[in-house]
């Protein structure tokens, strides 16, 4: 199997590489960011791209959405660290086809690989439980972010303060939060609010 490795940490890229061709691997090219990745799968056709998630000049995700767009056959695997839902969420949607810890160890890591290139259509990202919010919950949820106060957010909205009081209790509810401050966040880390 044909790979691309990109990781901006120079040391994990040729432990990564070295680990991968041990496991019987072809890797066909190495990068430090983004760009370079993007540039090695489009010339070299890799069977699979295994991406860092944050890396300079593009992302791992962004990667795999201009991959999925121009070169569907290559499979995206996003390898991290990070796994904070609003991370994973945008993954899924750029059509990442794998999330792989760098906790793992070369052979579970071989063997996944060879499962996510073996069957790409099985979405093997973790699930996140985001939280379903009602259309006039998905217009304050932005005005709050903005930090507007009660009375501005009924005004944009033409309804009454206490309207909006409502809506900021049942946001709060569904997004464990204890203030507007709290909701605000755990609405970014789960991919609310960009």
């Amino acid at each position: 199997m044909k790979l691309v490795i990109a990781d901006d940490h120079p040391l994990f890229r040729m432990g990564l590489k070295y680990a991968l061709l041990h496991q019987g691997f072809d890797v066909v090219a190495e990068a430090a960011d983004g760009l370079q990745a993007l540039e090695a799968c489009r010339a070299l056709q890799p069977d699979a791209a295994l991406l860092d998630v944050k890396m300079p000049g593009l992302t791992g995700v962004e990667v795999c959405e201009r991959l999925r767009l121009t070169h569907p056959q290559v499979v995206s695997v996003l390898i991290t660290t990070f796994t904070e839902p609003a991370i994973v969420q945008a993954a899924r949607a750029a059509g990442a086809r794998g999330y792989v810890s760098k906790e793992t160890d070369p052979e579970s890591l071989a063997r996944q690989l060879r499962d996510i290139v073996a069957h790409p259509e099985i979405d093997r990202l973790p699930q996140v439980d985001v939280p379903r919010l009602t259309p006039r919950e998905s217009e304050v949820l932005p005005l709050l972010a903005q930090g507007f106060s009660n009375k501005e957010i009924a005004k944009n909205l033409g309804v009454s303060p206490d309207t909006v009081k409502d809506h900021l209790a049942r946001l709060y509810a569904k997004l464990d939060a204890g203030d507007r401050t709290e909701a605000v966040s755990r609405a970014r880390s789960i991919g609310l609010l960009h």
